[in-house]
């Protein structure tokens, strides 16, 4: 079984007392918690404590805007891709699972991915939100804004590591209703 990062939508941000309601399946993937994630979670960032595992190791932040923020780089990655049959039905199968799984938040699940080295999980999720995903923030903006090709570049040589995320209704954690 691999280690993967799960990604949700919900109406409220998980808390200390009780699930959100209505948590929706966007996407898993597998080994890494990889741009697409990080994106989509770069708008309103912060830590909550995990639907999935104990300690305090989940990442919420506005649907709208992370949505944003990934349509707008696949735009860009796309324009150096016109002819990638492959890479057109992938943003389309992402954008369309993105408006049909639509809530007020995403909710990155982390744990397996935070717990396969001897680090802190916990200290491993604040230098996440400290520091990669604004580096990836930082990274997707400069890129959209036609000052980063040559970081566009190296995505379009390996997009799928990046974006061919697994999207479904149903993940490994799924939540009841």
């Amino acid at each position: 079984m691999a280690n993967r990062s799960y990604l949700y939508s919900a109406d409220s941000m998980p808390n200390e007392a009780e699930l959100p309601q209505r948590i929706r399946c966007i996407s898993e993937h597998n080994w890494d918690i990889p741009l697409a994630h990080k994106l989509l979670v770069g708008r309103g960032t912060t830590i909550v404590p995990s639907m999935i595992w104990n300690p305090p190791i989940g990442i919420a932040a506005d649907y709208a805007g992370g949505a944003a923020l990934l349509r707008d780089l696949l735009r860009a990655v796309g324009a150096g891709l016109e002819d990638d049959a492959e890479f057109a039905d992938c943003v389309a199968r992402t954008t369309a699972h993105l408006e049909k799984q639509q809530a007020k938040y995403f909710v990155l699940e982390t744990g397996e991915i935070v717990s396969m080295t001897d680090d802190d999980p916990a200290a491993s999720v604040r230098r996440l939100v400290s520091e990669d995903i604004p580096h990836a923030v930082a990274m997707a903006e400069a890129a959209i804004g036609g000052r980063n090709d040559a970081w566009l570049a190296s995505l379009r040589a390996d997009w799928q590591s990046h974006f061919a995320s697994f999207y479904s209704d149903a993940l490994y954690f799924s939540f009841p209703g």
